[in-house]
């Protein structure tokens, strides 16, 4: 039994540092599939590894030192664990932590090289940005990227390998690594975008009436998902918008890096709409926001706020100096009139 542990450590440990052939391969995903209890203990040395190496050692990253700190680990873990064919339940602390280090941690400590993996043996990895927050973190590739508040993406355990493809739901802001074997693809239920290595801010919220993906660098391939029409390509300092109620997409001359300064804390509008406004700011500042007059939602709006030193009611404020609304407070709620 305690060689047999050894060994499948010895094909957990092989297949997190540098990959595995297909036999050993075959053989690390039948025993995994064996049991639920196999499973777990599969995730479990694979936190285990997630926690090896610090953030800061990553940059100058030696896969070996990893390894031998990994088998380290795993020799310390099992003196405080209960013996394996008692079986063991991850404690929440734990969880939360290993969920930290696949956010924080995975870009550089799990980029699986090797052509083939256990991709499929797991489910997908998401991460959110919760309402009033954001996000940042680095994918297995070494791209970052920023959430917005009230953001969702997802992501394969096999990104990096055969692909690097991403759906998100609201805002994210992305520096892409360049690959030029493997393209880099961004797809919502509205819009799919390609790039090869760029930096571009890409926005579509579900209750948003606008699309808008801006790019700061590079060149980026837009596919309309609403409407069937020839690609669009960006260059810098260019925007795309999609009307989600027509399927047309436009594209204009911007300043691009105004759309990226919500990850230093700032609100930019760039002349939206009143009702996409509205929900940016109900994510930022967490309330709810009525407008009560339909012959609004044509309004658009240009403004910069910093959110950390201006409230919700100063916001209000420059947006209602403009004569065109007004709007009053009660607690959390506010209408727009």
């Amino acid at each position: 039994m305690e060689e047999e542990k050894k060994h499948i450590d010895e094909l957990i440990a092989n297949y997190l540092t540098g990959g595995l052939d297909e036999n050993n391969l075959s053989e690390l995903k039948a025993w995994i599939a064996a049991s639920a209890e196999n499973e777990t203990y599969f995730i479990q040395q694979r936190e285990v590894w997630f926690s090896a190496v610090s953030r800061e050692a990553a940059s100058i990253y030696n896969k070996n030192k990893a390894f031998d700190t990994f088998r380290e680990r795993i020799h310390s873990s099992k003196k405080e664990q209960k013996p394996f064919r008692q079986g063991f339940r991850l404690s929440a602390m734990w969880r939360y932590a290993a969920v930290v280090a696949v956010i924080i941690a995975v870009g550089y400590l799990s980029y699986w090289r090797g052509e083939v993996n256990v991709k499929d043996t797991f489910a997908d990895i998401s991460v959110e940005a919760p309402l009033g927050s954001k996000t940042k973190l680095y994918l297995p590739d070494g791209t970052l990227v920023w959430l917005n508040a009230g953001s969702r993406m997802t992501y394969s355990q096999g990104f990096g390998v055969d692909n690097r493809k991403v759906e998100l739901e609201g805002e994210g802001y992305f520096e892409v690594m360049r690959n030029e074997k493997i393209p880099f693809y961004v797809k919502t239920k509205d819009l799919q975008l390609r790039v090869l290595g760029t930096k571009f801010n890409f926005r579509d919220y579900p209750e948003d009436h606008e699309v808008v993906v801006s790019l700061l660098e590079g060149k980026v391939e837009l596919n309309n998902m609403l409407k069937s029409e020839k690609e669009a390509f960006l260059a810098p300092d260019e925007r795309a918008i999609l009307n989600k109620s027509n399927g047309l997409m436009t594209v204009e001359s911007i300043t691009a890096s105004n759309a990226s300064q919500w990850t230093d804390g700032y609100l930019f509008f760039d002349e939206e709409l009143l009702p996409d406004i509205a929900k940016e700011l109900e994510r930022s500042y967490n309330v709810k926001i009525h407008i009560a007059n339909d012959s609004l939602n044509n309004f658009r709006f240009y403004g910069n706020f910093v959110r950390r030193e201006q409230n919700i009611q100063e916001v209000l404020d420059a947006l209602a100096s403009t004569e065109k609304i007004q709007y009053k407070i009660e607690e959390r709620n506010i209408t727009i009139y």
